[in-house]
């Protein structure tokens, strides 16, 4: 991703977003969020480069900067909470959209974010299913969604997806993370007995 067409682009591909130049300026360009109006994404040229300001959260903010040069503090915004991304060519597609993705999960309640706040609160040594976590997030019919937005988990090590398992107290059958025994193996480490790939709830369910 190099174009500030491919950009906005992205970015308007999620729900309820919309494009706007707020500053009489063509050379700034934001995304968005119908509502609450919170831009999430800001492309502008700079030094001969698209860039790109996206909000960040401070847990993945030096992470971004350390990989990638061309992930600097957030120009013109508050830097703690902003990073400019310059479209360079250096920063794989992918990864781009990663940190798009980010900051529209941190200007807006998505069910993915509240899925993600939800799984934090599962305590070492308890793990919780798919429709508890689903429940916690607001909407107990949205099981399947809890799998999806775990199977994408941005932060493993902040966001514990290997305590949930399915209704009968069953590990996941390919664990997103490292292969299908880490599951079983961190739980372990947090003191949560695993027989034949499962769980018993009686014991270990979160109250």
């Amino acid at each position: 991703m190099t174009t500030r067409e491919d950009a906005l682009s992205y970015g308007l591909s999620f729900p309820d977003t919309y494009q706007e130049a707020p500053f009489h300026d063509a050379n700034w360009q934001l995304v968005r969020v119908k509502g609450s109006k919170k831009a999430f994404l800001w492309t502008y040229e700079r030094n001969g480069f698209i860039n790109i300001n996206v909000k960040v959260n401070p847990e993945w903010r030096d992470f971004w900067r350390a990989t990638y040069a061309s992930v600097i503090p957030g120009w013109h915004q508050n830097k703690e909470t902003w990073n400019t991304i310059i479209l360079d060519g250096t920063i794989p597609t992918e990864d781009i959209k990663r940190m798009i993705a980010e900051s529209y999960d941190l200007v807006t309640d998505s069910p993915t974010k509240r899925i993600y706040e939800a799984v934090k609160t599962i305590p070492k040594g308890c793990v919780a299913t798919y429709s508890q976590v689903a429940k916690m997030a607001g909407n107990e019919k949205m099981s399947r969604a809890v799998g999806n937005a775990l199977h994408k988990n941005p932060s493993p090590g902040i966001i514990p997806c290997h305590r949930v398992v399915d209704a009968k107290g069953r590990l996941a059958g390919a664990f997103a993370f490292g292969g299908e025994s880490v599951q079983a193996e961190l739980l372990e480490s947090e003191g949560v007995k695993v027989v034949d790939g499962k769980v018993d709830l009686a014991k270990y369910q979160m109250k």
